[in-house]
C-alpha cells in the first residue's frame, strides 16, 4: 500500500465502515445471539446499548482520531506516555480477531466453490461438521490437519495482502464501494425468498417468541454490550484508525449514526431469513429449532446451502453470488483489523506500509494454521470469547478514561457540532462517555470473567490463559522496543 492514508470521499469512510461490520460477523454470529438471548426480548438490551454503548462510543473514537491523524498508539502516547501500552493492547487483540477469522472466510471461500454444483451434498448439517471440520472437541485434534481449509485460508491470506498494497481509495475504498451495496442486495433477495418457504412462521415464532424473564438476568445484558461491540468494532481501534484518515470538515456525528443505523438494519434483517431456513429445516427434518441452533457458524454454512437445496437451478447463480459477496464483506472485515496495528508499527518503527502489511500477513498466516485443523472449530470459539468477552471490553474502559478524561472530550464538542447536520452533543454525552458507559462495561466485563471461570471447560480456560498470555506479551514487546523514527513523539492537535 502507497503512503496515500486518505479516503477518496465520505461515501468511501462510510461504507469501509460498514463493511468492517456487516461481513461475515453479523451473518454468523447475531442471528444466534437474539435467539440464545431472549428472542424478542433481546431487543430491549440491544437498543440500549447502542443508545448507551454504540452511537456514543463511536463518536469518541472518531473525535480524538480525527484530532490527531496518527495511528491508535501514537495518539494514546501523546495523550499521556503512561498510557502507551493501551494503544498497543488494543491493536494487537484486534490482529488476533484476524487471525481466526480467517478461518471463517476461508471456510467461505470452500462454500463458495462448493455451490456452482451444491457440493454440501443432501445433508449440510453432516458435511459442515464431519466432513469439513472434522470437528473434535479433543486437543489431539490439532494434530489433524486439515489441507483443503488450510489452502482456502493461504489464498485468502494472498488476496489480503494484495489488496493491502494499494491505497486507501483505490483498494479498501473500492472494494467497498462495490460489495457493500451488492451485500444487501442479495441478501434482500435470499430473505425474501426465505419468508415463502414452508414452515418459516416456526423459525420467526421462534426467534420472536420474547422470554421475558431473561432481562433480569445479568447474561442477556453481557450478550447485548457484547454484540454492539462486536458488530460496530467498539475498542478496537478501527474506529479511530479510518477517522485519522477522513478529510477535512467531516460530519463524523452523522457518519456515526448512519453506520450504527446501517449495521442494525442489516443484521436484524439477516436474522429473519436464518430463521425462515430454520423454520423449514424444522419442518421438514421434524427437528425443533432449539435443536438446529448449536452454534453461530452453523447459521451460515448450515442454513443457507439448506435453502439452496431447495431453490433448484436458481441455487447455481443466486449461491456463488452470495458466498461470493460475503467473502468480499469478510475481507473488508480482515482489512480493517489489520490496518490499526500496522498503522502504528510503520508510526514508531518507521517501516514501510508495504513491508509492514507482507510481515503482518506472513506472522497472521502461519499462526492461522491452527484453525486449519480439527479441534480449529473450538479454538476459534475459546479464542473469541476471550476476545469480546475480555480484552475488548477492558479496553473498551481503558479508552473512555484516556479519551474522556485525560484527554478530555469536552474538547471535542464544539468541534464535532458545528460540523453535524443531526444531533449536537452536550453534557448528556459527556456524562454517558465519562461515568455512565465505564461503569457499565466493567459490570459486563466482570460478568464475562466469572462466566468463562465458572461455566467454561478446562480447554477453554486453559486456551483463554494462553491467549492472554500472547495478547501481553507482544504488547509488552511492542511498548518497550525502542522507536525508529523521531516523529513518535509527535502528533499534532487539530481542535
Amino acid at each position: 500500500m502507497s503512503d496515500k492514508n486518505e479516503w477518496g470521499s465520505n461515501m468511501s469512510f462510510i461504507l469501509a465502515m460498514i463493511g468492517s461490520a456487516v461481513g461475515l460477523g453479523n451473518i454468523w454470529r447475531y442471528p444466534y445471539v437474539l435467539y440464545s438471548n431472549g428472542g424478542g426480548a433481546f431487543y430491549i438490551p440491544y437498543i440500549v446499548a447502542i443508545l448507551l454503548m454504540g452511537i456514543p462510543f463511536l463518536i469518541l473514537e472518531y473525535g480524538v482520531g480525527y484530532n490527531y491523524k496518527s495511528s491508535f498508539a501514537k495518539a494514546i502516547r501523546k495523550i499521556n506516555t503512561k498510557w502507551e501500552y493501551l494503544g498497543w493492547f488494543l491493536p494487537v487483540a484486534v490482529f488476533m480477531i484476524m487471525i481466526y477469522y480467517s478461518a471463517i472466510l476461508g471456510w467461505d471461500g470452500i462454500y463458495m466453490v462448493l455451490s456452482f454444483f451444491k457440493g454440501w451434498g443432501a445433508d449440510p448439517n453432516t458435511y459442515f461438521a464431519t466432513t469439513l471440520l472434522q470437528s473434535s472437541d479433543s486437543m489431539n485434534g490439532l494434530f489433524t490437519f486439515i489441507p483443503v481449509i488450510a489452502i482456502a485460508m493461504i489464498a485468502g491470506w494472498i488476496i489480503i495482502w494484495f489488496i493491502s498494497h494499494k491505497d486507501l481509495e483505490s483498494g479498501l475504498g473500492k472494494v467497498s464501494k462495490i460489495l457493500v451495496p451488492l451485500l444487501f442486495l442479495i441478501m434482500v433477495v435470499i430473505v425474501v425468498f426465505s419468508l415463502t418457504l414452508p414452515g418459516a412462521s416456526i423459525g420467526l415464532a421462534e426467534l420472536f417468541n420474547p422470554d421475558w424473564s431473561l432481562l433480569t438476568h445479568f447474561e442477556i445484558w453481557m450478550a447485548a454490550f457484547g454484540q454492539i461491540v462486536f458488530s460496530l468494532s467498539l475498542g478496537m481501534s478501527i474506529a479511530f484508525t479510518y477517522a485519522s484518515y477522513t478529510k477535512d470538515g467531516s460530519d463524523l456525528i452523522t457518519n456515526t449514526i448512519s453506520i450504527a443505523l446501517a449495521n442494525s438494519i442489516f443484521e436484524n434483517f439477516a436474522a429473519l431469513g436464518v430463521f425462515s431456513i430454520l423454520g423449514y429445516m424444522s419442518l421438514q427434518s421434524g427437528t425443533a429449532v432449539a435443536d438446529l441452533v448449536t452454534q453461530g457458524t452453523g447459521l451460515v454454512f448450515i442454513a443457507y446451502p439448506t435453502v439452496f437445496n431447495v431453490l433448484g437451478n436458481w441455487a447455481l447463480v443466486l449461491g456463488p453470488l452470495f458466498f461470493l459477496t460475503v467473502y468480499l464483506a469478510g475481507l473488508t472485515s480482515i482489512l480493517s483489523t489489520i490496518e490499526p496495528l500496522s498503522f502504528s508499527i510503520q508510526n514508531k518503527f518507521g517501516l514501510t506500509r508495504s513491508r509492514t502489511m507482507t510481515i503482518l500477513c506472513v506472522v497472521g498466516a502461519v499462526v492461522s494454521m491452527l484453525y486449519a485443523t480439527a479441534y480449529g472449530g473450538s479454538l476459534l470459539g475459546y479464542v473469541d470469547t476471550f476476545i469480546n468477552q475480555i480484552a475488548l471490553l477492558i479496553g473498551v474502559v481503558a479508552e473512555c478514561i484516556v479519551f474522556a478524561w485525560i484527554f478530555e472530550a469536552e474538547k471535542l464538542i464544539d468541534f464535532l457540532n458545528a460540523r453535524s447536520k443531526t444531533i449536537k452533543l452536550g453534557k448528556w454525552w459527556l456524562v454517558i462517555v465519562k461515568y455512565i458507559l465505564p461503569i457499565f462495561v466493567t459490570v459486563i466485563w466482570i460478568g464475562g470473567m466469572v462466566d468463562v471461570v465458572n461455566n467454561g471447560t478446562m480447554d477453554q480456560l486453559i486456551f483463554t490463559i494462553i491467549s492472554a498470555a500472547v495478547l501481553l506479551i507482544a504488547t509488552l514487546v511492542f511498548t518497550v522496543l525502542p522507536a525508529k523514527t523521531p516523529e513518535w513523539d509527535n502528533a499534532e492537535d487539530r481542535v
